[in-house]
């Protein structure tokens, strides 16, 4: 490639490909821009060869480093990365490496209030924050919300009415613009949207409609805007979960690479499960001519 694109990544927890019937909830004509976008995402193994459910602690680590994390550990590991993963994940992850390669990198989501707080207790540290926060070396905060220059993990922040927050709840086309805003300003962005993979361990068809009706909203938004802009658009996900209801468990089914703008055709063709993700995005990212690593 001539020109390396602007990168949005929307990782979307507990998102899985699973066939069609009444214990899946994604419905494509319920939810057309998610509909649409799964029907052209190329599958993804999960499970990276292990045998098991697949868990987020290691299936996001792959995600975000091209390790398998899975297979380094012999097993699928739940909820917060142990001290093995964090190590992988402060030295492999994708902002480190980008940015050694001269490019800017951000995490889109904002934390709030106690979110912050988190950062001293490394065992409650979920596996994107160890990545920015050894990264970076800092997360967006409420301040951020305010500017429009982040967006929390809900979309709307409507989850936050609970937790002292008094600021307005937005709609998702508005989150969707703040995103796409917040993206044209870097190389590679990422967003993470959990709320599918709650929805889906609550066993509760309800909740999971009304989670994916904000997600697809954002995402017929977001897709809009890349495509204006020319930016290269990736969805995907560490497990399966909410496309199947029968049980609040995960799932092994493939998980979705929705990829979309310039690149996308690289990514389509070299990813095959998650440990694939990082290396096929980083060719299309080559040194910048004069950059100095440090």
């Amino acid at each position: 490639m001539s020109e390396v694109p602007t990168t949005l990544m929307v990782f979307v927890d507990g998102l899985g490909l699973g066939p069609p019937g009444p214990s899946n909830p994604i419905d494509a004509a319920r939810f057309p821009a998610l509909g649409a976008m799964l029907s052209k995402a190329v599958p993804l193994d999960a499970t990276m060869g292990v045998a098991g459910l697949p868990q987020s602690a290691t299936g996001q680590t792959a995600l975000l480093t091209g390790v398998n994390a899975a297979g380094m550990l012999g097993r699928h590991r739940e909820g917060f990365p142990n001290r093995e993963l964090r190590e992988i994940i402060a030295h492999h992850n994708i902002f480190a490496r980008l940015r050694s390669r001269g490019y800017r990198c951000a995490f889109a989501n904002a934390y709030y209030l106690g979110d912050i707080r988190t950062r001293g207790r490394p065992g409650r540290l979920s596996v994107t924050s160890v990545a920015v926060l050894s990264s970076l070396g800092w997360v967006r905060d409420e301040t951020y919300l305010e500017k429009g220059e982040a967006v929390y993990q809900d979309i709307t922040r409507e989850t936050l009415r609970r937790r002292g927050y008094n600021g307005p709840v937005i709609s998702a086309d508005c989150a969707a613009e703040h995103l796409a805003g917040l993206a044209r300003k870097h190389d590679f962005t990422l967003f993470e949207y959990f709320q599918t993979d709650i929805a889906g361990h609550s066993a509760d068809t309800a909740l999971a409609r009304r989670v994916l009706g904000i997600l697809d909203r954002f995402l017929g938004r977001v897709r809009q805007l890349l495509k204006k802009g020319g930016g290269l658009l990736v969805l995907t996900s560490d497990h399966g979960n909410i496309e199947d209801m029968r049980s609040p468990a995960h799932t092994d089914n493939p998980v979705p690479l929705f990829a979309e703008g310039p690149g996308s055709g690289l990514l389509r063709t070299r990813v095959r499960g998650l440990q694939d993700l990082v290396p096929a995005i980083l060719e299309l990212y080559p040194e910048r001519p004069g950059h100095v690593s440090v």
